[in-house]
Parts: C-alpha cells; structure tokens; sequence
C-alpha cells in the first residue's frame, strides 16, 4: 500500500549501493551506500526529476547542461538536499573518509520493483539493458 519507517535509520543502516524501498505508480524510494571515492556515475534522466537527500558522510555534487561538461559543483554533507530536475547531466561524488548514505526520491521510478544492487558493478551491469541515460565523466570519477 505504500512504504512507512524511519527513512534515516533505513538510509543509514544500508549497507548496498542501492536498494528500493517503495515503488509506486508516480514516484519511487531507494537508499544508496557510497564507498570513499566511490560516485553514482555522471547520468542524466529524461524523463523524471530527482530528490536526494544526504543522512551521512560528504558529497560533491556536479550539474552539467550537456553531457560532456561539468557546469556547476557543490559541496554538501548531512542534513543537505539536492533536486536535479530531468534532462540535467549529474553525479554525486563520495568525498569523505566514510560511506556516504543517501536516498532518492525518483518521479516517476527509475528502477524495477525490489531492484538491489550490492555493489556499483552489480547496478552498472543490471542498467546496460536499461534505456541509455549515463554518459563519459567529463570530471573523471
């Protein structure tokens, strides 16, 4: 019927590169888990817009028009929220000593129903039959 919980404590006691934890018709709930130095990848959605939220550790966050340019780029840490509206080229970037654990907010989804991904590979291998939405890292992450 929905999701209900302490997203805090669901985000920060993640401890896959992302899991869903809601998948409605509209909008969806995953939580991720960045090693140190580890990114989600320089993407772009089309289609949806993006509402991420860090729980712990620090982040660069990188915004491009285009795919092969970083335009702007903003430090956050907890408690810090980010919207990245459709069409906008992004990564965020684990800059801390520690796991980043963060979650997102997609409308509408952007992943199958239960996708868990433990490791980065495992969702860079699970998106290759995914429409293509991920580009070169033109910071080179």
């Amino acid at each position: 019927m929905g999701w209900v919980g302490n997203v805090e404590e669901a985000t920060v006691d993640n401890t896959d590169f992302r899991r869903v934890l809601f998948t409605g018709a509209n909008v969806q709930l995953t939580v991720m888990s960045l090693a140190p130095g580890e990114n989600i990848g320089w993407e772009m959605h089309e289609h949806l817009d993006q509402f991420l939220r860090i729980e712990s550790g620090t982040a660069a966050l990188r915004l491009g028009r285009t795919g092969d340019a970083v335009d702007e780029e903003h430090d956050l840490s907890d408690d810090w929220a980010m919207v990245v509206p459709g069409g906008t080229w992004h990564d965020v970037v684990n800059t801390g000593q520690a796991h980043l654990k963060l979650y997102s907010i997609y409308a509408p989804p952007d992943h199958p129903d239960g996708t868990v991904h433990r490791t980065k590979a495992d969702a860079e291998a699970d998106e290759q039959d995914q429409p293509d939405h991920h580009g070169e890292d033109p910071a080179g992450d």
